[in-house]
């Protein structure tokens, strides 16, 4: 297999093993993934930072490439169509984003979550809200990347300057878990919750009352599951502490965190320092406009210009793809393909992009969009003593229309 001589590291993971009830055991994982219910994984490859005093809104808003004052600005029937009296004006409660080098290629992405508020937390007594939180009280948890968790902490630091927010690692009280399956993301969306829907009926007033539906979507802590910000397919994302079993996560449901790996992937989504390459990757390049982690309309931030000029030209060329390994007989290949494999078109006779994650016979690969939808069998990875292996390209469903056409934009 021929390999890249880039010093970036790449994801590789042995086949999924699947520990859930759900799959008869002639499927190929394909089926397997289409045919599924509810999974949950608990995500040891995360770890969580908090943010907390009065000036962590603006501090994060000079760094990330999202809007992150949208964590103050009231939400409205966005939130909830049924208004009731205890029912008060609620802001986002998560948001995905990156943090950008000067020249504006990624280093860390990360989930903001807006913890819950003291009243909208259950008091001891378990039988009404809790006390009204201060003015200046303003926290956030970042849902990051462990592999990168200290050197992030350590820049963070070193931006804070004179800034009022306290930065702390707190991964050891806190973990991150996902909730993704056919159920969950054919679903027709709730337009009235940002929070799971199956919850969405009960507490304080009807409706989505905050206390109640934290209390029933976690503990007396407030816990809650969220919508994922970048899409409806991935399901659900929440952090809860260490030492619990999130709600609506049974025994049978409960996976390993390689299934939610094959679950991205399959979606063409990529996530952490690893698979999309730290101090390299250009973000639009990773689809990162599409899934909701960059805002166009926001001031500014470190890395902006790159982004801004890549955007408003219009055209990107290259692409982070889902792929298939399949043999000449068009049959899937596991363990064939190794991360930073070329993969070179056949009527070219050029490279024409570079596979980032390989797992089994599923991966990620940055690709020219001019030779990605050529038609079967125009793209392989050339083998030095075994056969070439055939990649297909997927077009993922949430790709906008206009990025499928920029191949021919390209291609001109």
């Amino acid at each position: 297999m021929k390999f890249s001589k880039s010093s970036i590291q790449f994801r590789s993971l042995k086949p999924p093993i699947f520990k859930i009830n759900h799959f008869s055991s002639s499927q190929t994982q394909t089926n397997q993934l289409d045919n599924v219910g509810p999974m949950a994984s608990l995500l040891k490859t995360r770890s969580v930072v908090r943010f907390r005093g009065p000036d962590t809104i603006k501090f994060l808003q000079g760094l990330l490439t999202n809007d992150i004052r949208k964590f103050h600005e009231p939400v409205g029937d966005e939130k909830s169509s049924l208004v009731t009296p205890n029912l008060p004006a609620s802001s986002a409660r998560s948001l995905y984003a990156a943090m950008l080098t000067p020249q504006g290629r990624f280093l860390y992405d990360m989930f903001l979550y807006e913890p819950p508020r003291s009243d909208e937390k259950l008091d001891p007594s378990g039988s009404r809200p809790g006390t009204e939180p201060k003015q200046d009280e303003v926290e956030l948890l970042a849902d990051v990347d462990s592999s990168v968790l200290d050197e992030l902490v350590d820049a963070l630091k070193k931006y804070r300057l004179r800034s009022k927010v306290d930065i702390e690692n707190v991964g050891e009280s806190l973990c991150c878990w996902q909730r993704y399956g056919v159920d969950l993301h054919k679903r027709q969306p709730s337009s009235s919750s940002l929070e799971d829907p199956e919850s969405a009926s009960v507490g304080w007033g009807g409706a989505m009352d905050p206390t109640g539906s934290s209390s029933s979507q976690g503990n007396s802590n407030g816990w809650q599951w969220h919508k994922d910000p970048r899409l409806d397919c991935l399901g659900f994302r929440g952090i809860f502490p260490s030492n619990t079993t999130p709600p609506m996560v049974e025994a049978n449901t409960e996976t390993e965190e390689e299934n939610y790996l094959l679950w991205r992937l399959e979606k063409g989504v990529a996530e952490g320092s690893i698979e999309i390459p730290k101090g390299e990757a250009i973000p639009l390049e990773y689809n990162l406009a599409g899934l909701n982690a960059i805002s166009f309309e926001k001031g500014c931030y470190i890395g902006q210009e790159l982004i801004a000029r890549s955007h408003h030209r219009g055209v990107i060329r290259k692409r982070l793809l889902p792929l298939r390994f399949l043999d000449q007989s068009g049959k899937e290949v596991v363990q064939k393909v190794a991360p930073s494999s070329e993969v070179m078109g056949m009527k070219s006779g050029k490279k024409v992009g570079t596979v980032t994650t390989a797992v089994g016979s599923r991966g990620l690969g940055l690709i020219r969009l001019e030779e990605a939808f050529k038609g079967s069998g125009n793209l392989v990875v050339k083998g030095e003593e075994e056969e070439d292996v055939k990649v297909e390209v997927v077009r993922p469903e949430w790709w906008p229309r206009e990025w499928f056409l920029e191949h021919q934009q390209a291609a001109r």
